[in-house]
């Protein structure tokens, strides 16, 4: 199985990827293949509602110059896909909310590309607001027909400095175990068979 952490953080080496690496490392050590994707810092606009993914339906945006076409095909491929990002102003970074408005509008313009998928945010926050920026990447993985697990707390881990979450302890036990939960996860739902996708207009 497999399974992409994308972090939002334009640190690269920051506490996102701290906490993104935790969860990855149970996983890893399960067998899962495991990829870390840097979309923090990079070059990606966000959705312009041209809708011509809805036109199209080759599972890529229009505006392939920027990485969101590289990096959704990374999500495609995967069974469990994890969100990182820090808290700016109590919401997700620039680049997490210009990537999740695309892949969340071609994935639906492509038969529900997501649904079935396990899917968890991370979240770094140096005081306050992390709610909010866990509630924003939930959004996505609930409005696709994902699947989320659960853990000890919330997902995130709190430090400003680079670095700093490494001595947040529960955090990081929480992201282990969230690790963990993703493997048992996706054994039940790899068992379970394909996932009941019910597209627009249905129902």
């Amino acid at each position: 199985m497999k399974v992409v952490a994308i972090n939002g953080s334009p640190r690269k080496d920051g506490n996102t990827r701290l906490l993104l690496e935790a969860v990855l490392a149970p996983l890893a050590a399960a067998g899962w293949e495991t990829e870390y994707v840097q979309i923090g810092g990079k070059n990606i606009h966000g959705c312009r509602a041209c809708f011509k993914c809805w036109e199209q339906k080759d599972k890529r945006c229009v505006f392939g110059k920027d990485i969101f076409n590289e990096t959704f095909e990374k999500v495609i491929t995967a069974d469990a896909i994890v969100l990182g990002s820090p808290t700016y102003f109590a919401d997700v970074t620039s680049e997490m909310k210009a990537f999740m408005d695309r892949a969340g509008l071609v994935a639906m313009a492509n038969g529900c590309l997501l649904a079935g998928k396990i899917g968890a945010a991370v979240v770094a926050v140096r005081r306050g607001g992390a709610t909010h920026v866990f509630d924003t990447m939930n959004h996505l993985f609930q409005i696709s027909q994902m699947v989320l697990p659960g853990s000890t707390y919330w997902n995130m881990g709190y430090g400003l400095e680079p670095g700093k979450v490494a001595g947040d302890d529960e955090a990081l036990r929480n992201m282990k175990q969230l690790g963990t939960a993703i493997n048992w996860l996706g054994t039940a739902v790899k068992n379970a068979g394909p996932y009941p996708v019910l597209t627009g207009g249905e129902g």
